[in-house]
């Protein structure tokens, strides 16, 4: 049986690559994707927990997780959506609302 803390040092990996994506990445897609490892990473966590302590609750996190993201991925997407028609560019730094 793998050990709880490799999957631990996975899911800070993960979250660790997501976060740096985020502050990196100047396109919005890739934020947003970025976003979703950093979600997963905290899923992955919340599920390693659950099983190694043999409860739900963890699992039940995960739902809700999924289904935050769902509709963070929906919202976001239809705001690039709306971005990309209006500025014509997916880059974080040129799309701000502020600016003309």
């Amino acid at each position: 049986m793998v050990p709880l803390s490799w999957y631990l040092v996975l899911s800070a990996a993960l979250f660790a690559i997501g976060a740096v994506g985020v502050f990196v990445k100047n396109n919005i897609i890739s934020t947003l994707l970025c976003l979703e490892l950093m979600l997963n990473a905290a899923n992955l966590a919340f599920v390693a927990f659950s099983a190694f302590q043999g409860t739900i609750e963890g699992q039940l996190f995960v739902v809700l997780v999924m289904a935050v993201a769902a509709a963070e991925a929906g919202v976001g997407l239809a705001i690039v959506i709306a971005l990309f028609r209006n500025r014509e560019t997916l880059d974080v730094d040129e799309s701000s609302l502020l600016k003309l």
